[in-house]
């Protein structure tokens, strides 16, 4: 078990905020496959009792005692639970420094990009504001051109659903230290294998084609992923436009949320949105160079979740 204090991290906002996709919430009194004896050994002092809670926390921080966050990274699960600012990870300590702290990007400072905002963008305030626990994760890049290939014209309740479809479908099947159940995410020389259409039975309609064709790609070598990974921004933006069905929003999506590119600003029709409405001479971006697409999180969250 790992337990950490910090600012500016919220589970709930990340889990919602449309860059992953196999982050969930379960409530701990549906957890009735045998692990609920487990997770009570291991969250020790987390598990305050609600008349206690009541005294000392608000409803939100409440509600978060109330749930624990399931991740699955490639092929790596992990739970987590929050209590206010405490947050403790079900990992050794060794898991969590090689890969867990990087992926949920830890070691930043978010409280600076939000200092950094125009006191007078009374619009881009309330959203950095609103969705404050938010961070820029850091996802294995083949699991991100999948999962944006599958976003496509797509909601983010059904491209969970896809997703779950083609693990279930292709991926390994593994067991957590918790005793969970898991499939881990298809690796491309499995899904390289496939007809074009054989995805199309994991609800993935055209974009079947897409993954297929993409994943043949990546096999044979036409597109190197690990040479993706040390390229700039922009180089890196391009070699994944080679790709069969990836657009520059897809493009920009995969740039952010797995290679880190904090430059990268996708663009989809709620971003549209806010620019045209808030932004008519356009998003300053010279002003917030090299984090960008954390403000476009904050930006997106805002605009889908505040009314």
């Amino acid at each position: 078990m790992v337990k950490i204090q910090t600012e500016n991290f919220d589970l709930e906002q990340i889990c919602q905020s449309g860059q992953c996709f196999r982050m969930n919430r379960q409530e701990r009194q549906s957890l009735t496959d045998g692990r609920e004896s487990r997770l009570q050994e291991n969250i020790g002092q987390f598990e305050i009792k609600k008349q206690e809670a009541k005294k000392q926390l608000d409803n939100s921080q409440l509600q978060d005692l109330e749930y624990v966050y399931h991740v699955i990274a490639g092929q790596r699960y992990l739970e987590i639970m929050q209590q206010g600012r405490e947050y403790q990870f079900c990992c050794s300590q060794e898991e969590f420094d090689s890969f867990w702290k990087g992926y949920f990007d830890l070691e930043q400072d978010y409280a600076s990009y939000i200092s950094q905002i125009n006191p007078k963008d009374i619009y881009l305030l309330s959203a950095a504001k609103f969705g404050s626990g938010i961070r820029i994760l850091r996802q294995e890049l083949w699991e991100m051109i999948v999962s944006f290939l599958i976003s496509q014209q797509n909601n983010i309740a059904r491209i969970r659903r896809c997703i779950e479809n083609i693990c279930e479908a292709y991926g390994e099947k593994r067991i957590s230290e918790q005793g969970k159940e898991y499939y881990g995410f298809p690796r491309p020389e499995v899904l390289a294998e496939l007809e074009e259409d054989a995805l199309m039975a994991c609800n993935l309609g055209y974009r079947s084609k897409y993954v297929v064709r993409t994943a043949k790609m990546v096999v044979s070598g036409e597109i190197d992923l690990d040479k993706v990974k040390e390229m700039p921004y922009k180089k890196a933006k391009e070699e994944l436009m080679k790709l069969f069905g990836v657009g520059e929003k897809v493009a920009d999506c995969i740039c952010l949320y797995s290679l880190h590119h904090l430059e990268a600003f996708p663009i989809d029709t709620h971003i549209r949105w806010v620019l045209e409405n808030h932004y008519k001479k356009g998003f300053p971006m010279e002003r917030y160079q090299g984090f960008q697409g954390v403000l476009q999180q904050y930006i997106f969250y805002y605009d889908l979740f505040r009314h």
